[in-house]
Protein backbone atom coordinates (compact mmCIF):
# COMPACT_ATOMS: atom_id res chain seq x y z
CA UNK A 1 0.00 0.00 0.00
CA UNK A 2 1.28 3.46 -0.76
CA UNK A 3 0.75 6.83 0.82
CA UNK A 4 1.43 9.58 -1.67
CA UNK A 5 4.60 8.53 -3.47
CA UNK A 6 6.00 6.48 -0.59
CA UNK A 7 5.42 2.83 0.15
CA UNK A 8 4.26 2.09 3.69
CA UNK A 9 5.80 -0.84 5.55
CA UNK A 10 3.84 -3.36 7.60
CA UNK A 11 4.87 -1.67 10.86
CA UNK A 12 3.79 1.70 9.48
CA UNK A 13 0.42 0.14 8.65
CA UNK A 14 0.09 -1.04 12.24
CA UNK A 15 1.07 2.38 13.55
CA UNK A 16 -1.49 4.05 11.30
CA UNK A 17 -4.14 1.54 12.40
CA UNK A 18 -3.42 2.26 16.08
CA UNK A 19 -3.80 5.99 15.48
CA UNK A 20 -7.12 5.52 13.68
CA UNK A 21 -8.44 3.22 16.40
CA UNK A 22 -7.33 5.65 19.12
CA UNK A 23 -9.07 8.56 17.39
CA UNK A 24 -12.25 6.52 16.88
CA UNK A 25 -12.30 5.45 20.55
CA UNK A 26 -11.71 9.05 21.63
CA UNK A 27 -14.68 10.18 19.53
CA UNK A 28 -16.88 7.45 21.01
CA UNK A 29 -15.71 8.36 24.52
CA UNK A 30 -16.56 12.04 24.07
CA UNK A 31 -20.01 11.29 22.68
CA UNK A 32 -20.63 8.71 25.43
CA UNK A 33 -19.80 11.29 28.08
CA UNK A 34 -22.31 13.70 26.56
CA UNK A 35 -24.94 10.97 26.22
CA UNK A 36 -24.56 9.97 29.88
CA UNK A 37 -26.40 13.13 30.91
CA UNK A 38 -29.35 12.02 28.74
CA UNK A 39 -29.08 8.30 29.47
CA UNK A 40 -32.37 8.18 31.40
CA UNK A 41 -34.28 9.54 28.41
CA UNK A 42 -32.40 7.26 26.01
CA UNK A 43 -33.22 4.25 28.19
CA UNK A 44 -36.92 5.14 28.11
CA UNK A 45 -36.67 5.28 24.32
CA UNK A 46 -34.94 1.89 24.18
CA UNK A 47 -37.53 0.22 26.39
CA UNK A 48 -40.55 1.73 24.61
CA UNK A 49 -41.04 -1.24 22.20
CA UNK A 50 -40.99 -3.71 25.10
CA UNK A 51 -43.27 -1.60 27.33
CA UNK A 52 -45.78 -1.39 24.48
CA UNK A 53 -46.14 -5.17 24.80
CA UNK A 54 -45.70 -5.97 28.51
CA UNK A 55 -46.61 -2.67 30.18
CA UNK A 56 -44.70 -0.49 32.64
CA UNK A 57 -44.42 -2.73 35.68
CA UNK A 58 -42.48 -5.73 34.40
CA UNK A 59 -38.95 -4.30 34.17
CA UNK A 60 -36.85 -4.88 37.30
CA UNK A 61 -33.32 -4.39 38.60
CA UNK A 62 -31.78 -7.05 40.82
CA UNK A 63 -28.64 -5.39 42.15
CA UNK A 64 -27.96 -2.04 43.91
CA UNK A 65 -25.65 -0.74 41.19
CA UNK A 66 -27.63 -2.04 38.22
CA UNK A 67 -29.35 1.29 37.55
CA UNK A 68 -26.02 3.11 37.25
CA UNK A 69 -24.45 0.34 35.16
CA UNK A 70 -27.41 0.36 32.80
CA UNK A 71 -27.16 4.14 32.37
CA UNK A 72 -23.45 3.77 31.67
CA UNK A 73 -24.04 1.07 29.04
CA UNK A 74 -26.80 3.16 27.46
CA UNK A 75 -24.44 6.12 27.21
CA UNK A 76 -21.70 4.03 25.58
CA UNK A 77 -24.13 2.51 23.07
CA UNK A 78 -25.60 5.90 22.19
CA UNK A 79 -22.11 7.40 21.97
CA UNK A 80 -21.07 4.66 19.55
CA UNK A 81 -24.05 5.41 17.30
CA UNK A 82 -23.66 9.19 17.38
CA UNK A 83 -19.91 8.97 16.78
CA UNK A 84 -20.35 6.59 13.82
CA UNK A 85 -19.69 9.26 11.13
CA UNK A 86 -16.35 10.07 12.75
CA UNK A 87 -15.60 6.35 13.23
CA UNK A 88 -16.28 5.66 9.55
CA UNK A 89 -14.08 8.62 8.62
CA UNK A 90 -11.23 6.94 10.51
CA UNK A 91 -11.89 3.70 8.64
CA UNK A 92 -11.66 5.65 5.39
CA UNK A 93 -8.45 7.42 6.42
CA UNK A 94 -6.87 4.01 6.98
CA UNK A 95 -7.94 2.35 3.72
CA UNK A 96 -7.82 5.35 1.37
CA UNK A 97 -3.99 5.41 0.90
CA UNK A 98 -4.29 2.02 -0.84
CA UNK A 99 -6.88 3.26 -3.34
CA UNK A 100 -6.44 4.91 -6.70
CA UNK A 101 -6.34 8.69 -6.84
CA UNK A 102 -9.80 8.82 -8.40
CA UNK A 103 -11.19 6.58 -5.64
CA UNK A 104 -9.61 8.64 -2.86
CA UNK A 105 -12.04 11.42 -3.74
CA UNK A 106 -14.97 9.36 -2.47
CA UNK A 107 -14.48 10.40 1.16
CA UNK A 108 -17.80 12.17 1.61
CA UNK A 109 -19.86 9.51 -0.27
CA UNK A 110 -18.22 6.75 1.77
CA UNK A 111 -18.87 8.40 5.15
CA UNK A 112 -22.40 9.41 4.13
CA UNK A 113 -23.39 5.99 2.82
CA UNK A 114 -21.85 3.99 5.68
CA UNK A 115 -23.50 6.24 8.26
CA UNK A 116 -26.83 6.08 6.42
CA UNK A 117 -26.76 2.28 6.10
CA UNK A 118 -25.76 1.89 9.76
CA UNK A 119 -28.59 4.17 10.87
CA UNK A 120 -31.15 2.47 8.61
CA UNK A 121 -30.17 -0.92 10.04
CA UNK A 122 -30.69 0.31 13.60
CA UNK A 123 -34.03 1.92 12.78
CA UNK A 124 -35.13 -1.21 10.88
CA UNK A 125 -34.44 -3.27 13.99
CA UNK A 126 -36.11 -0.80 16.37
CA UNK A 127 -39.31 -0.16 14.41
CA UNK A 128 -39.85 -3.45 12.58
CA UNK A 129 -37.98 -6.24 14.35
CA UNK A 130 -38.55 -5.31 18.00
CA UNK A 131 -42.38 -5.11 17.90
CA UNK A 132 -42.65 -8.45 16.11
CA UNK A 133 -40.01 -10.14 18.27
CA UNK A 134 -41.42 -8.96 21.60
CA UNK A 135 -44.96 -9.96 20.70
CA UNK A 136 -43.68 -13.40 19.77
CA UNK A 137 -41.63 -13.79 22.95
CA UNK A 138 -44.43 -12.59 25.22
CA UNK A 139 -46.83 -14.92 23.44
CA UNK A 140 -44.52 -17.79 24.34
CA UNK A 141 -44.70 -16.76 28.01
CA UNK A 142 -48.49 -16.72 27.82
CA UNK A 143 -48.54 -20.15 26.19
CA UNK A 144 -46.90 -21.66 29.29
CA UNK A 145 -48.89 -19.55 31.76
CA UNK A 146 -46.00 -17.41 33.03
CA UNK A 147 -46.07 -13.69 33.80
CA UNK A 148 -42.74 -12.29 32.52
CA UNK A 149 -40.51 -10.03 34.61
CA UNK A 150 -37.60 -8.70 32.57
CA UNK A 151 -34.28 -7.65 34.13
CA UNK A 152 -33.24 -4.24 32.76
CA UNK A 153 -29.59 -5.22 32.28
CA UNK A 154 -30.45 -8.32 30.27
CA UNK A 155 -32.97 -6.42 28.15
CA UNK A 156 -30.41 -3.71 27.43
CA UNK A 157 -27.80 -6.27 26.37
CA UNK A 158 -30.29 -8.03 24.11
CA UNK A 159 -31.69 -4.89 22.46
CA UNK A 160 -28.40 -3.03 21.95
CA UNK A 161 -26.63 -6.12 20.60
CA UNK A 162 -29.43 -6.77 18.12
CA UNK A 163 -29.52 -3.15 16.91
CA UNK A 164 -25.75 -3.04 16.46
CA UNK A 165 -25.82 -6.31 14.54
CA UNK A 166 -28.49 -4.97 12.18
CA UNK A 167 -26.59 -1.70 11.80
CA UNK A 168 -23.40 -3.51 10.78
CA UNK A 169 -25.25 -6.00 8.56
CA UNK A 170 -26.80 -3.15 6.59
CA UNK A 171 -23.27 -2.03 5.65
CA UNK A 172 -23.12 -4.99 3.25
CA UNK A 173 -24.15 -3.01 0.12
CA UNK A 174 -21.45 -0.38 0.75
CA UNK A 175 -18.80 -3.05 1.36
CA UNK A 176 -19.89 -4.84 -1.82
CA UNK A 177 -19.61 -1.67 -3.88
CA UNK A 178 -16.06 -0.96 -2.74
CA UNK A 179 -14.91 -4.57 -3.12
CA UNK A 180 -16.31 -4.59 -6.65
CA UNK A 181 -14.56 -1.31 -7.44
CA UNK A 182 -11.30 -2.88 -6.26
CA UNK A 183 -11.89 -5.93 -8.49
CA UNK A 184 -12.08 -8.17 -5.42
CA UNK A 185 -15.73 -9.12 -5.97
CA UNK A 186 -17.98 -9.60 -8.99
CA UNK A 187 -21.70 -10.02 -9.57
CA UNK A 188 -21.05 -13.38 -11.25
CA UNK A 189 -19.22 -14.63 -8.17
CA UNK A 190 -22.11 -13.59 -5.93
CA UNK A 191 -24.59 -15.41 -8.18
CA UNK A 192 -22.47 -18.57 -8.37
CA UNK A 193 -22.00 -18.80 -4.61
CA UNK A 194 -25.52 -17.78 -3.57
CA UNK A 195 -26.36 -21.23 -2.14
CA UNK A 196 -23.25 -21.29 0.02
CA UNK A 197 -23.89 -17.71 1.09
CA UNK A 198 -27.39 -18.56 2.33
CA UNK A 199 -26.01 -21.41 4.46
CA UNK A 200 -23.32 -19.09 5.83
CA UNK A 201 -25.95 -16.41 6.57
CA UNK A 202 -27.96 -18.81 8.75
CA UNK A 203 -24.78 -19.87 10.58
CA UNK A 204 -23.84 -16.22 11.09
CA UNK A 205 -27.33 -15.35 12.31
CA UNK A 206 -27.12 -18.18 14.84
CA UNK A 207 -23.78 -16.84 16.09
CA UNK A 208 -24.82 -13.17 16.32
CA UNK A 209 -28.27 -13.51 17.89
CA UNK A 210 -29.63 -15.05 21.10
CA UNK A 211 -30.22 -18.83 20.95
CA UNK A 212 -33.77 -18.80 19.62
CA UNK A 213 -34.99 -19.58 16.12
CA UNK A 214 -37.28 -16.54 15.81
CA UNK A 215 -34.51 -13.96 16.31
CA UNK A 216 -32.17 -15.88 14.01
CA UNK A 217 -34.78 -15.86 11.24
CA UNK A 218 -35.40 -12.15 11.80
CA UNK A 219 -31.73 -11.50 11.07
CA UNK A 220 -31.25 -14.12 8.34
CA UNK A 221 -34.20 -12.83 6.28
CA UNK A 222 -32.90 -9.26 5.81
CA UNK A 223 -29.39 -10.62 5.27
CA UNK A 224 -30.54 -12.80 2.39
CA UNK A 225 -32.44 -9.83 0.93
CA UNK A 226 -29.34 -7.64 1.23
CA UNK A 227 -27.27 -10.32 -0.48
CA UNK A 228 -29.67 -10.22 -3.41
CA UNK A 229 -29.43 -6.42 -3.53
CA UNK A 230 -25.63 -6.65 -3.56
CA UNK A 231 -25.60 -8.50 -6.90
CA UNK A 232 -26.82 -5.55 -9.02
CA UNK A 233 -24.70 -3.21 -6.87
CA UNK A 234 -21.57 -5.21 -7.71
CA UNK A 235 -22.51 -5.23 -11.41
CA UNK A 236 -23.07 -1.46 -11.39
CA UNK A 237 -19.78 -0.82 -9.59
CA UNK A 238 -17.78 -2.96 -12.01
CA UNK A 239 -19.89 -3.94 -15.03
CA UNK A 240 -17.02 -5.11 -17.26
CA UNK A 241 -15.12 -7.30 -14.78
CA UNK A 242 -15.80 -11.03 -15.19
Amino acid sequence: MTEGNATMSFLEHLSELRVCIAKALAGIGIMSLICFFFSSHIFQLLTAPLKAVIGEGNLVGLSPAEGFIVKLKVAIAAGFVLASPFTFSQVWSFISPGLKESEQRLTIPFITLTTLCFTVGILFCYFLIFPFAFKFFMGEFESIGVQPTIRIGEYLTFSVKLMMVFGLVFELPVITWFLARLNLLTADWLKTNARYAIVFIFILAAMLTPPDVATQLLLAGPLILLYGICIPIAKAANPQKK
